[in-house]
């Protein structure tokens, strides 16, 4: 069914953004699952439930709306924080194994959508089918976004500053590549759209762990509420 491409212009706005709406993802999730006590599997439940309403509202609208737009890819990520949780802790695969997973699963998904659309380019999205496989490939690298974060932050050595310190820097590679070299513009999106989810995980342990850990110790209510506010303005700020 064609469609008109309901996707956002791909600039540093689009970019701040999602690490905004990834970090919100990680602390919100935290807050439902760990500080409100509802658990991974339960937490997971509700939030893939709110993800399924917010894309059936995305996929049913004619044109693009930024509120609905980062509502959806919020709910994305939120829901991922406690999936990767739900994989690596309570069914014990551990960040690795759980990343790894992941990124086959996520592979596969692009692979799939690429064999049936002939592209993953985000400005050729132009079919419900091209959209869902879309929303799909997002909810995917937003669960391994975590997965990996907590890897880098926990199993790694590195801590929450030092992962995120990595993870902006290859960000940083990325972005030149992109401005600088004739590299696929398609491979460098996604790369740094899955980049931007560890970043955010990182982030967001550094919001809210105790100054004790290497955080600042908001705690996920106060960490959260800071990056719902500061996400709504920046919605607001490009819908004018």
């Amino acid at each position: 069914m064609p469609c008109l491409n309901k996707l956002p212009e791909i600039t540093l706005a689009f970019w701040v953004m999602k690490i905004c709406a990834t970090t919100l993802g990680e602390t919100a999730g935290d807050l439902l699952s760990m500080t409100l006590g509802l658990g991974y599997a339960t937490s997971s439940v509700v939030l893939l439930a709110v993800f399924l309403a917010t894309l059936t509202t995305q996929l049913a609208a004619r044109r693009l709306h930024p509120l609905l737009f980062w509502t959806v890819i919020l709910s994305t990520s939120t829901a991922g924080t406690t999936l990767s949780d739900y994989m690596d802790r309570t069914l014990g695969l551990g960040y690795a194994t759980g990343a790894l997973l992941l990124s086959a699963l996520l592979a596969l998904v692009l692979a799939v959508w690429r064999t049936v659309e002939g592209t993953v380019a985000m400005n050729a999205i132009h079919t419900r089918r091209a959209e869902i496989f879309y929303w799909g490939a997002i909810l995917v690298s937003n669960t391994l976004g975590t997965a990996l974060g907590d890897f880098l932050a926990d199993d790694s050595g590195l801590g929450f500053s030092g992962g995120a310190l990595l993870i902006s820097s290859i960000l940083a590679i990325v972005a030149a590549l992109s401005r600088w070299t004739h590299w696929s513009r398609v491979a460098l999106f996604w790369s740094a759209f899955v980049l931007t989810r560890p970043l955010g995980a990182t982030l967001g342990d550094v919001l809210t762990k105790p100054q004790a850990h290497g955080g600042l110790d908001l705690g996920t209510a106060g960490a959260s509420t800071v990056l719902l506010l500061v996400l709504a303005v920046l919605v607001l700020r490009v819908r004018r």
